[in-house]
């Protein structure tokens, strides 16, 4: 067998083994690098929603943390309250664009659950209830879907609760 044979047995051998090695490689380095980008994405949004909940502490006359049937609220106040309903809602439909997906895989699930649980969390609140349809105008169609299913669910049980 001569210099030239060996090679392009050599090149055969790189062809069979390790360009489907290589493909290989390439399929776990782009999965692997998609979670990472999905757990930088849920960061960043839980990053968000901490800054929220600061806002909610910052205002605290305005009773989110807890029943809403506590105190009456002036003029100013509500309008506070309206607009940190609204900063919420706008982080509900990015958290929503961003990780939602038709056929979640387990991890995508365990993120987007953990949204679910806040939403349900604020669905339970009678005045936030009563804000939400005021402030859905033109937001994503399925997230309209999303909050309003879990508003629904929350008005039927009937629980009043403060907020995360």
């Amino acid at each position: 067998m001569n210099w030239m044979q060996a090679l392009e047995a050599a090149s055969y051998l790189v062809t069979v083994l390790g360009f489907p090695f290589a493909i290989a490689v390439y399929l776990f380095d782009q999965r692997r690098e998609r979670q990472n980008e999905e757990e930088e994405i849920y960061l960043r949004l839980s990053d968000e929603y901490a800054n929220f909940m600061r806002l909610v502490i910052d205002n605290a006359d305005l009773h989110l943390l807890s029943p809403e049937d506590r105190a009456e609220l002036n003029e100013e106040q509500r309008e506070r309250k309206l607009a940190l309903f609204a900063i919420l809602v706008a982080l509900f439909e990015r958290a929503y664009v961003l990780v939602y997906e038709e056929g979640m895989s387990r991890q995508q699930a365990r993120l987007w659950q953990s949204w679910t649980d806040y939403m349900q969390e604020w669905c339970r609140r009678a005045d936030f209830r009563a804000a939400l349809p005021g402030l859905l105008h033109g937001e994503d169609p399925g997230f309209v879907a999303v909050i309003e299913r879990i508003s629904a669910e929350a008005a039927e049980a009937g629980g009043v609760s403060g907020g995360r």
